[in-house]
């Protein structure tokens, strides 16, 4: 299992924009399983929306990429350079994620080819899908 001590050492991201606050299994450079406890006090709540707090699917979308990072920058060959997006493809939102949700992250890499590679997402909470898609990226250097 990894802490926020651990993803930081692995991916560049920061709080408040670290979206992820475990990851409880990985297999570098094939997936990832992480979780992100959905707070009141998120800082994107204070506008999305104020009388029914939901949080926007494009941060949940970035939540999985953040988890397929640091499954594919946890490979020796990666380690220090940044997985950036290179798509979002058939993204699909079926749940809407409130406080006090707790979202599981998956990301397995479907496909890699040099830096470029495929990853298929999805989030759940309480094993129903808020959000599938499929995240393209492309690893450079630091």
């Amino acid at each position: 299992m990894l802490g926020i001590k651990e993803i930081e050492e692995i991916i560049p991201h920061r709080h408040p924009f670290l979206l992820i606050d475990k990851i409880e299994e990985l297999t570098p450079g094939v997936g990832a399983v992480g979780y992100k406890a959905v707070s009141f006090d998120e800082y994107f709540f204070r506008g999305h929306f104020p009388q029914e707090p939901v949080m926007p699917g494009v941060l949940i979308v970035e939540a999985l990429a953040q988890v397929g990072a640091v499954a594919i920058l946890s490979k020796e060959e990666n380690k220090g350079k940044t997985a950036y997006f290179g798509a979002v493809n058939s993204a699909k939102f079926k749940k809407k994620v409130v406080p006090g949700d707790v979202l599981k992250l998956e990301c397995e890499i479907i496909k890699s080819k040099g830096p470029i590679g495929i990853g298929k997402a999805k989030a759940t909470v309480d094993g129903k899908v808020a959000v599938m898609a499929e995240l393209t990226f492309a690893v450079g250097q630091e």
